[in-house]
């Protein structure tokens, strides 16, 4: 059984001598000029693929069509979100398509708590006092203890950041398809339906919903305007998830005081989009997962799926 590592996570030799104890051959993209396999965002047409039974990729099927895998029953992603993927072949083909679940909650929890705390302790201002070598104090600053934070989505990365929320003493109410008001880290869990209700209470406003039909332009111009005035919006799940021009209206008008987004409708954001020169967003390129320990944390739930596979544990 060959399992085609599209995907280069920093996974050891061992790791991969670990996959091969499990009865299965990793293979490799072709090697480039330097000795590596090459990258899995780039097409391979003259590769055949008719022996493969198994992929772990990120975005590898956005490039290559999915067609040419014959044989192929499990798909393993890099990635928590699924949008990237061709899902209607995957169900039509019966292939097991597992996620990287809980592997890049606590950088994206981190990530998120770095973020807001760089907009409430004026941050970027003390960066620039400190290059012109000024001695000068921003009064008052805001506070986190008390505050409302509202998650869009409950799940391994929301509940992560819940925690770190609420060890500073925020109230954090996760909204989602399945609440559960006793869930570990919330004040509260409420439906999705109730986000109109809950936007006027909202400081900081938490995205980490998948991308889907029914979120996609969640966060519109209407429910910027039933947002408390003065809120901080955190976009780390998917760029289309919020109308960008809505958000950037929100800036300028005050309606919220500062962004956070990691994510974009176009990634690479374009070098001309207003974005880079909004005083009060902060801008990153969707690195909001990136933390030392990911290979690890992916390697055991990758190893875990797989073998859990092998054994007929998860169909």
């Amino acid at each position: 059984m060959k399992f085609l590592m599209a995907s280069d996570r920093g996974f050891t030799p061992e790791m991969y001598e670990a996959i091969r104890d499990l009865g299965i051959e990793p293979v490799f993209l072709p090697a480039g000029e330097d000795g590596r396999p090459g990258p899995e965002e780039a097409p391979y047409d003259g590769v055949d693929f008719s022996d493969i039974d198994a992929v772990f990729c990120y975005r590898f099927f956005c490039f290559n069509d999915i067609a040419r895998f014959p044989k192929l029953k499990y798909i393993h992603t890099t990635s928590h979100g699924i949008d990237h993927m061709p899902l209607e072949y995957i169900r039509a083909h019966g292939i097991l398509l597992r996620d990287a679940r809980g592997v890049y909650g606590v950088p994206m929890a981190e990530y998120a708590l770095w973020g807001v705390l760089q907009l409430y302790k004026d941050a970027a201002t003390y960066a620039a006092r400190q290059k012109a070598h000024r001695w000068e104090r921003t009064e008052p600053l805001r506070e986190l203890g008390g505050r409302q934070v509202t998650l869009l989505g409950a799940g391994s990365v929301a509940t992560e950041c819940a925690r770190r929320f609420t060890a500073m003493g925020c109230r954090c109410v996760g909204l989602c398809r399945h609440p559960d008001p006793a869930a570990e880290g919330y004040e509260t869990q409420r439906s999705i339906g109730a986000l109109d209700e809950v936007l006027a209470e909202t400081d900081i406003l938490l995205v980490t919903l998948p991308l889907t039909e029914e979120t996609r332009r969640l966060m519109d111009a209407r429910r910027f305007g039933l947002l408390k005035p003065g809120a901080v919006l955190v976009n780390i799940a998917r760029g289309p998830i919020v109308d960008a021009e809505a958000m950037a209206d929100a800036l300028r008008s005050g309606r919220l005081s500062g962004a956070v987004v990691d994510v974009f409708d176009e990634e690479p954001l374009p070098a001309d989009s207003p974005l880079w020169d909004e005083p009060n967003c902060i801008v990153t390129p969707h690195s909001s997962f990136v933390g030392e320990h990911n290979p690890r944390r992916l390697f055991d739930l990758v190893y875990k799926d797989t073998a859990e596979w092998l054994n007929g544990g998860i169909t």
